[in-house]
């Protein structure tokens, strides 16, 4: 049996995260509550995550039906489908090897679907070209960023590759780093500014690492993961601008580029804003932009499959990237499919578009109903601020926790967010992200995905409000205004706010 004497010391090195041990708790109290354990709770509701399906947000039928008939293909004489359904499904088999999705692909994927994925791209960008050579499907972007990091990674020491990294960050970046064996070097967003990026931040950071590692890249997210801050033009322009001073490649995670909902807010992608600088710019600028099924519209995570765009880099490195996803012999090809359809949906006039308009226009009215509904909730609580959220689908409200929190987090030698939330979660069974340093040196901060159901919705705000109310009851004296209500109604007054939780349902939207 292999000890842990015996595995790679790297592997070893990578942080067990508390959010790992959350979610495994939360493992552990579901099972209790099926075999009939007493809670003061029916079930475990996790938040922590953007996984949509999971928290019962419902499938677009467009891809379920076309994946169906390419698994089954002798539901392409079942008439009761849509035609277009049936139609394209016959055209993506054809697509594959011997015309079943039980084949390999090229490492890269099928070039069929990375033809559709640069029409998607120049569209996109109002014209701006693209290149199906330029386009690698991987199984998710986290896979397709781990091929780019270990490219990148090189050196011990001061000459290890490091890779500015936002702060906040995705919660699994810090460990993808770990694994890459590069070091990551932090720059913080501007929370009073809504989670902005701040490009002397950035060059501060660089300052900071000379001496510790060699910064080779800098990492973005946009919108924001988890703040839902969406860059406009002059800020990506800026961060662009760093990047080709210092010579760094800019890794951009566009991802939840379907989900912006703030006022007069409009997602750009990093490739258009490039394309429209000068010269010296978009010539010599690496870009590597990032794409997948975990978008809001369409939710497919657990299909694997995501594809990046490289922009000014290397043919030849570009090569090794594609050696390097043979590793993976291909992606699932149900995933890769699935990108086909999700970057080239129904279009008006056939069978299946109305339905499509429907499904993702509800799950668009959700996400952007309940960011707002859930910022106003935060805000009213005594202890707690939220920046607003102009996309994305997490909230990353701020906890201003007692001292007497703090030395307790202490003694126990977690932090004061992570102790929060193990008593969330065994007090209310509600799961949400903790344990990432976010904000100013000292703070802390919570992660809850909004992108759920709207009555679930209810349940998270009302299981939050409780306990935290109880929470703060228990480690402070409150003063009058800062005390919980009616439990049956969760009627909040605190810091001169008032806010009602009674269920608003979408057809009030």
């Amino acid at each position: 049996m292999t000890s842990i004497q015996n595995v790679n010391p790297r592997v070893r090195a990578i942080r067990v995260s508390a959010q790992t041990v959350l979610q495994s708790r939360a493992e552990q109290i579901t099972q209790e509550i099926i075999q009939g354990a007493q809670k003061p709770f029916e079930d475990v509701i996790d938040v922590s995550s953007g996984d949509s399906h999971r928290a019962g947000m419902k499938p677009v039928s467009f891809i379920r039906q076309v994946l169906a008939v390419c698994l089954h293909p002798e539901l392409l004489e079942d008439h009761s489908l849509p035609l277009d359904v049936r139609l394209r499904a016959q055209r993506l088999l054809q697509a594959c090897d011997g015309e079943s999705v039980g084949s390999y692909t090229a490492s890269s994927g099928l070039l069929h679907v990375r033809q559709n994925i640069t029409e998607f791209i120049t569209q996109r960008d109002a014209g701006v070209p693209a290149n199906s050579n330029n386009i690698f499907i991987a199984a998710g972007t986290q896979r397709a960023l781990m091929v780019v990091v270990k490219l990148l990674s090189r050196g011990e020491g001061q000459s290890q590759t490091g890779v500015l990294t936002p702060l906040p960050c995705p919660h699994t970046l810090p460990a993808l780093l770990d694994e890459a064996g590069v070091t990551a070097v932090p720059y913080q967003l501007a929370e009073e500014q809504g989670w902005a990026v701040d490009v002397k931040e950035l060059r501060q950071a660089l300052r900071a690492s000379r001496g510790r590692c060699e910064p080779r890249a800098i990492y973005i997210s946009n919108p924001g993961n988890p703040t839902g801050h969406v860059q406009d033009r002059k800020s990506i322009q800026e961060v662009i601008q760093v990047a080709a001073t210092e010579r760094l490649l800019l890794l951009v995670d566009e991802v939840y580029q379907d989900s912006v909902y703030g006022p007069n807010t409009q997602f750009v992608s990093y490739k258009k804003i490039l394309f429209e600088m000068d010269q010296e710019f978009r010539d010599t600028v690496e870009l590597v932009s990032f794409h997948s099924l975990s978008c809001v519209s369409v939710g497919e995570c657990g299909l694997r499959a995501g594809y990046m765009e490289t922009i000014n880099m290397d043919p030849d490195v570009m090569h090794f990237v594609d050696t390097m996803l043979c590793t993976d012999i291909s992606t699932p090809v149900t995933g890769q499919l699935a990108l086909d359809l999700m970057l080239n949906p129904p279009k008006r006039g056939d069978p299946s578009y109305d339905t499509y308009i429907q499904e993702t226009l509800f799950t668009w009215t959700t996400l952007s109903h309940n960011a707002q509904r859930a910022a106003e909730v935060l805000n009213a609580l005594p202890g707690m601020s939220c920046q607003p959220a102009m996309g994305g689908v997490y909230l990353y409200p701020r906890l201003d926790l007692p001292a007497m929190v703090r030395r307790q987090a202490g003694m126990q030698e977690v932090e004061a967010d992570v102790l929060y939330c193990q008593k969330l979660l065994e007090e209310e069974g509600l799961l949400v992200g903790a344990g990432q340093q976010g904000g100013a040196a000292g703070s802390h901060h919570l992660r809850l995905s909004v992108l759920v159901p709207p009555d679930m919705l209810e349940k998270v705000l009302s299981r939050l409000c409780s306990f935290h109310l109880r929470f703060m009851n228990g480690h402070r004296s409150l003063t009058g205004k800062d005390q919980k209500e009616n439990p049956d109604g969760v009627v909040i007054s605190g810091e001169g706010k008032t806010f009602s939780s009674s269920v608003h349902r979408m057809e009030d939207v």
